[in-house]
């Protein structure tokens, strides 16, 4: 029997400039699928920005993806070959005009099969 679990690693967060998450241990799972949900964005023309790290111990992380945008109120995307600790870095920026208001209010899961 497949086991499956989903680690709430952000819960109505509000990410403004660089961020990463709490790391995740995931060793076990073959599959994972992050989840971004955008509950309010702030300042003219917020965008948000993520990449997929992976890290052998939780310490020391390197990028296991390119560089994505989250868009609308929901993004979703798997990572494979993931090795043992996974987390989301990114930045949250404003267009030319938001200034120092450019932010994010988010929920992001991480959902991991066996």
């Amino acid at each position: 029997m497949r086991e499956s679990f989903t680690a709430v690693l952000e819960r109505n967060r509000t990410l403004a400039g660089e961020f990463a998450t709490e790391p995740y241990e995931a060793a076990w799972a073959a599959e994972a699928r992050w989840f971004v949900r955008t509950l309010e964005r702030t300042g003219t023309g917020t965008r948000m920005r993520v990449t997929t790290q992976v890290s052998p111990d939780g310490l020391h992380w390197c990028d296991l993806d390119a560089e994505r945008e989250v868009a609308g109120d929901l993004a979703s995307w798997e990572s494979s070959g993931f090795g043992g600790w996974l987390r989301l870095k990114g930045t949250v920026e404003g267009g030319p005009d938001a200034g120092a208001e450019a932010a994010a209010k988010v929920m992001i899961y991480l959902a991991l099969k066996s």
